[in-house]
């Protein structure tokens, strides 16, 4: 299976992803942006046909910021769809909602190193 990453139709989505990002989001990635936890992770990063909040290809490893939305039952649905979907594509994904950023933000970086030092 042949997958596609950073496609060009997703260029001004992903763009404007990053341009309008949360608080939440922007939080995260002051914590993950120069290797601060010994690896790369991109951000709004295009995997197949998702954009991915964060992404660390190295360790295939994605991580999700969730906010109030993803509460609702049809977001519920789709994103265990979405989650299914990069499992299959050999990614892993850690889902964190907005509030564990903002309230736990060390206990959420802790738990993604653990993840990253398990996978080396």
């Amino acid at each position: 299976m042949t997958i596609i990453y950073n496609t060009k139709k997703q260029k001004r989505t992903r763009r404007k992803l990053r341009k309008d990002s949360t608080k939440s989001e922007r939080i995260m990635w002051e914590r993950l942006r120069n290797r601060q936890l010994g690896v790369k992770f991109r951000r709004q990063y295009g995997i197949g046909n998702y954009i991915a909040d964060f992404c660390c290809t190295e360790k295939k490893l994605v991580v999700e910021i969730d906010g109030e939305i993803h509460e609702e039952k049809d977001q519920i649905y789709y994103d265990k769809e979405r989650t299914k979907v990069l499992e299959e594509l050999g990614f892993q994904v850690m889902r964190f909602k907005n509030k564990e950023i903002e309230n736990n933000l060390e206990e959420v970086v802790n738990s993604l190193y653990l993840k990253i030092c398990k996978n080396k």
